[in-house]
């Protein structure tokens, strides 16, 4: 191996060899991918993350899930296609340029028209939008850049025009009057799954309701009694028997003076509040449901901008809930007011601006779930598509077995706007992928486009397909669809990859994926959930400036299992940093002890491997075939620790040291070629395994280290494990040499042995196989245990009287004293650790025993005291034995 391969710095610096190595990685085209006849394709498509946004951990924990599966896929050999992309996010987009708008010009979207608005967002886009896009790349995404895409860009726009008309044409998109959520703020309607529900303290107001042309009145309980200038109705269960007698009667709406009817509906619960509900179908969806069945008035009283209309009479022009305040003192004034009472309820927030939601009717544009439901469903039930874990599957379920039909119109300017023009002449309302040039009814020129734009997640649900070209890039889409995982956290479940689901049955008849890995949320220290609110929140981008990347992507998977959440730890990140330092520092001394190695001149047939080097290839073996097994069933997690115990533990704890005698044997000799040979093959092959996980730090390692003229790491094959490899005797044998070395280096530790100290040690068994497997390991005993003189015998004729002995797998490990330790120094210092035991343990029993510590402590410091006094007492225990053995 040349001087330039094995120089390998002292030290690890990940900020001088991250962006060499993207660069050249993205520079020679490796991410890219096209359809090829001899592969089989691998395809993941990036959730696009808001172009406003910027990364933020869980957008890290996601991203290297990716790019662990489509760099392991890529080294197997798939033609690994990652398609990567960013969202426009229609209403935290247009909420920013607003915004920006105001501050610097003070103007407002009205000021400036539709196109002089969209002039400014597109500018505000490619200003601001790269910022993740950039972020992305530090953290070592393998997507295929050339193939970046934007919801908003001309293919997409083309696909989601498509899909409309497609679904138009179909009978499965309609226009109607309907309730819908409205936001004050950001002026538009949002989806259910839009609105975020938060319980928040407010009242039950009880108000009395006068029956037309009687003194008796009822009493009608509501937490929004400015509702009431609405009202249509009074709703009451048809099995209620208290009020059987007043069912089709009318009463009068207090203020208005509005007769409604009584009305019988199943909806009404009986037990809750007086078992009357007013029904406001404006302003309320199961009022609006119940207001259907059975053909009540409908009369908007709030309006857009949550400010009172017209039909309230007298509270026009007032805000909703300056209304409110109004219209309780009116209503104690007129005696009208039962009681008031104290009552927490669920509260609908718009989940951008947390402004809180106005239930309004409005004519919107509806996507009719039904049809579309029911495939969706039968897809994951039948297995064509599969939850990781599985648990995800039942909410799933749960949302498309009560699915409601999806209201797809959004009133901003930001976004695609519907593909709908209406004919101002006759009323024609034209839907097509193309305007229209002329009323095909009329023949009128005089048309206009619906200035609604469609719900972002429209364009989001046609992702999988829309991304490849559909519809007109059929070759890419034939080669790389469907997909093969979706990566995605439990928080969109609803919001997207159901979408996905059901939109890519209908407009592609095929699945959109075979596999959704769901993965939990990164939560802090203390579980809580990362906000602004609490200032927990990590920046991925600071830990990469100061850890460097793959110790951000190692410390995010280790210890993670789908679907559960995790916690971000400062210490977990320190200890991947620990780990990469390991494996630079053992590449360092492997790469010294290699410059003679040529991996070209090796007589395979003449190398001499030892038990160690059956051993480790054979533990490699292993770990080859449980890796690949692990990322195939989505174990990341698990993945990580099979890879960090071996590395760390077996090939630098162990190997590294077992080997060392033979890599410092003269040149030549067919014992160094043989352990260099299994020192590299094995390090060659940690670097591939550890690449997907780590791709920076391996890459860097494995252009010194591998002995054939390969571009790249990042497009090697994975290793295959190879069955003729696997050595059960030997590692069984070897397990036994380490148990007797491990034992040995403990009593040294506890008698407190000086480490450049040789001692002189005793092997005994009875059973003959174990003595022959310490024969055969007694190199390896001598060195790694710092023995000058071993004996081995079946039986001791001559036991010292001064010994410190252990049994560990049937083998009697006895370690005469004299010589090994100052006999008499070491009774003293036993003694004094004896008495500072005894002190501790009657501390620990003194609190114990104390009611005051124990009823009022909290319970973890209790604990702590009883497991302190278990290891006090466990500890003088052993240090009594061993006094014991000094003593004779």
């Amino acid at each position: 191996m040349s001087e330039e391969k094995k120089n390998l710095s002292t030290t690890y610096d990940p900020s001088q060899v991250e962006e060499k190595w993207y660069e050249y990685w993205n520079s020679q085209g490796y991410f890219h991918a096209e359809p090829n006849a001899e592969k089989e394709s691998f395809t993941i498509m990036m959730p696009p993350p808001n172009v406003t946004g910027q990364l933020h951990i869980g957008h890290a924990l996601d991203m290297t899930f990716q790019d662990i599966l489509t760099r392991w896929k890529r080294m197997q050999g798939y033609e690994a296609l990652w398609v990567p992309g960013t969202d426009h996010a229609s209403i935290a987009t247009e909420v920013k340029v607003v915004k920006k708008m105001k501050e610097e010009e003070g103007l407002n979207k009205e000021d400036v028209g539709r196109d002089g608005f969209l002039e400014r967002a597109w500018k505000w886009k490619e200003e601001y939008g790269g910022r993740i896009t950039k972020q992305l790349k530090k953290l070592g995404v393998s997507c295929d850049w050339q193939r970046e895409r934007f919801t908003m860009d001309e293919g997409c726009n083309e696909a989601v025009k498509e899909a409309f008309v497609q679904l138009y044409e179909k009978g499965l998109i309609y226009q109607g009057d309907y309730i819908v959520n409205w936001c004050p703020e950001c002026k538009t309607t949002l989806s259910d799954i839009e609105v975020e529900h938060e319980d928040k303290p407010g009242k039950l107001y009880h108000i009395r309701y006068n029956l037309k042309d009687s003194d008796d009145y009822i009493v009608v309980a509501t937490t929004r009694p400015e509702t009431l200038l609405g009202d249509t109705g009074v709703a009451v269960n048809p099995d209620d028997e208290r009020y059987q007698d007043i069912i089709g009667k009318q009463v009068i709406v207090p203020v208005v003076n509005r007769e409604i009817e009584i009305v019988a509906d199943d909806y009404v619960d009986s037990e809750f509040g007086t078992g009357l509900v007013k029904v406001t179908p404006a302003h309320d969806p199961n009022d609006f449901e119940i207001g259907e069945r059975h053909d009540l008035e409908i009369i908007k009283v709030i309006g857009d901008d949550a400010v009172m209309t017209k039909a309230a009479a007298k509270y026009e022009g007032l805000d909703r809930y300056e209304c409110r305040t109004q219209l309780i003192d009116d209503l104690k004034s007129a005696g009208l007011i039962e009681k008031i009472e104290e009552h927490d309820h669920s509260v609908g927030q718009c989940y951008r601006c947390d402004t809180t939601i106005e239930p309004l009717v409005s004519k919107q544009w509806f996507v009719a779930m039904d049809k579309l439901a029911k495939p969706a469903i039968e897809a994951v039930k039948d297995g064509d598509i599969n939850f990781v874990p599985d648990r995800f599957s039942k909410v799933y379920f749960n949302w498309m077995e009560n699915i409601r039909d999806w209201c797809i119109s959004r009133q901003l300017w930001w976004g695609h706007q519907i593909p709908v023009w209406y004919c101002q002449d006759c009323d024609e309302v034209i839907v097509r992928t193309k305007e229209p040039a002329k009323c095909p009814k009329c023949a009128s020129t005089n048309l206009k486009q619906d200035e609604d734009v469609l719900d972002t997640w429209f364009s989001s649900g046609l992702w999988p397909f829309s991304t490849l070209g559909w519809p007109d890039n059929k070759e890419d889409v034939d080669y790389f669809y469907p997909t093969d995982v979706l990566v995605t956290g439990r928080d969109i479940i609803f919001f997207w990859v159901a979408r996905m689901i059901f939109m890519a049955l209908e407009c592609k008849g095929e699945i959109p994926f075979k596999d959704i890995y769901i993965h939990g949320l990164v939560r802090d220290s203390e579980g809580r959930k990362m906000s602004k609110s609490l200032g927990n929140g990590v920046d991925p981008i600071e830990v990469i400036e100061e850890f460097g990347t793959d110790t951000l992507r190692f410390s995010l998977i280790t210890g993670n299992t789908p679907g559960n959440d995790i916690r971000y730890r400062p210490e977990r990140v320190e200890s991947s940093r620990n780990f990469a330092n390991k494996l630079w520092n053992a590449s360092r001394f492997v790469l010294m002890n290699l410059e003679d190695f040529d991996l070209e001149a090796i007589d395979y047939g003449e190398l001499n491997y030892t038990l160690a080097d059956q051993w480790i290839l054979s533990r490699l073996n292993k770990k080859i075939n449980q890796v690949t097994e692990l990322l195939e069933e989505y174990q990341f997690g698990q993945a990580t620790q099979e890879l960090y115990d071996f590395v760390w533990r077996e090939f630098c704890d162990w190997y590294i040291e077992l080997v060392k005698p033979r890599l410092y044997q003269q040149e030549n000799s067919v014992d160094r070629q043989t352990a260099q040979y299994v020192t590299w093959f094995t390090l060659d092959n940690i670097l591939r395994l550890l690449h997907p996980f780590m791709p920076f730090i391996t890459e860097e390692i494995w252009q010194h280290v591998t002995a054939k003229e390969e571009e790249s790491l990042m497009v090697s094959h994975w290793p295959e494990a190879d069955s003729l490899v696997t050595n059960n005797q030997a590692e069984s044998k070897m397990e036994l040499v380490m148990d007797i070395i491990r034992s040995i280096r403990n009593i040294r530790n506890e008698m407190k042995v000086n480490p450049g100290r040789k001692i002189t040690a005793i092997l005994s068994s009875e059973v003959e196989g174990k003595l022959a497997v310490v024969e055969e390991g007694k190199d390896y005993i001598a060195d790694l245990a710092n023995i000058e003189e071993l004996t081995i015998s079946k039986e001791v004729a001559a036991r010292p009287e001064q010994a410190s002995t252990a049994i560990t797998s049937e083998i009697e490990i006895i370690l005469p004293l004299a010589g090994m330790v100052d006999i008499e120094k070491e009774i003293a210092r036993l003694e004094d650790e004896i008495k500072k035991m005894e002190a501790e343990i009657k501390r620990a029993t003194g609190k114990l025993s104390n009611p005051g510590f124990v009823n009022n402590a909290p319970d973890h410091l209790v604990e702590e005291e009883r497991r302190k006094k278990e290891e006090y007492s466990a500890k003088k225990v052993q240090l009594e034995e061993t006094l014991a053995s000094l003593k004779g």
